[in-house]
């Protein structure tokens, strides 16, 4: 029996196709139909999920709340009476309800979240040889280790409305990162090929999952024999 993952805020399944490479079966839940997403899911609130579903048959819990209330533009903006203070912020209740829940827990969100989060990783492309540069806060109650990489030289980046390969800005170490030029680009430099734009945009790559998965599924294993022999689990 794989162990089962709750992937809460699923949308298009970045992170779920990773924690199943890693060994997990998932099942997603997305307050918006998901037709793209490639494992089982529940159209629901998901925060809604995570305060009152019973979730005592998931081995781990991972959670994407939305992040645009956590932007760069977003905090550029906030305080100025511009859309930036409309924005939902649904990081702060996920962190308030997971730790709650006595379950392995991985949160994500985007780099303006640093400051809202207790960040115990941050991933980006070129750890794992990926061309998005992608940098991605987690925070787990789970060690999860991690090497230093360099970042990705001249990244693709897949955000903003559409794929037009315009340029997008000058790196500090002389490296230019552009919008990836079509969709089919997209797809590959995030490793989604099922995925349409906006999943792309709105995902981790795979293989962040995959890495934090495997990793998962190691606490879980020794947390089995720590209590099989009556002895404190650690991880």
């Amino acid at each position: 029996m794989r162990p089962l993952l709750l992937d809460a805020f699923c949308c298009q399944g970045g992170a779920a196709m990773g924690y199943h490479r890693a060994g997990f079966d998932v099942l997603g839940v997305d307050i918006e139909p998901q037709p793209r997403y490639p494992f089982p899911m529940v159209q629901a609130d998901a925060l809604e999920a995570l305060a009152s579903w019973d979730l005592s048959r998931f081995a781990a819990i991972h959670a994407s709340p939305p992040c645009q209330a956590f932007t760069t533009m977003s905090n550029r903006w906030r305080g100025k009476e511009s859309l930036a203070d409309q924005r939902l912020d649904l990081l702060t209740p996920v962190r308030a309800i997971l730790p709650r829940t006595g379950i392995p827990y991985v949160i994500e969100n985007v780099q303006g979240a640093a400051t809202s989060m207790a960040s115990t990783l941050i991933l980006h492309g070129g750890m794992f040889g990926l061309r998005v540069d992608r940098p991605r806060y987690f925070e787990s109650n789970v060690l999860i280790l991690v090497a230093r990489s360099s970042r990705t030289d001249n990244p693709v980046g897949v955000y903003g409305d559409r794929p037009d390969g315009r340029r997008l800005n000058d790196r500090a170490d002389g490296s230019v990162q552009r919008a990836a030029r079509s969709l089919e680009e997209a797809q590959e430099v995030m490793g989604m090929p099922w995925a349409d734009w906006h999943g792309c945009k709105e995902a981790v790559p795979p293989a962040y999952t995959e890495f934090i998965g495997q990793q998962l599924l190691e606490h879980l294993a020794t947390s089995r024999v720590a209590d099989a022999v009556g002895l404190p689990a650690h991880g």
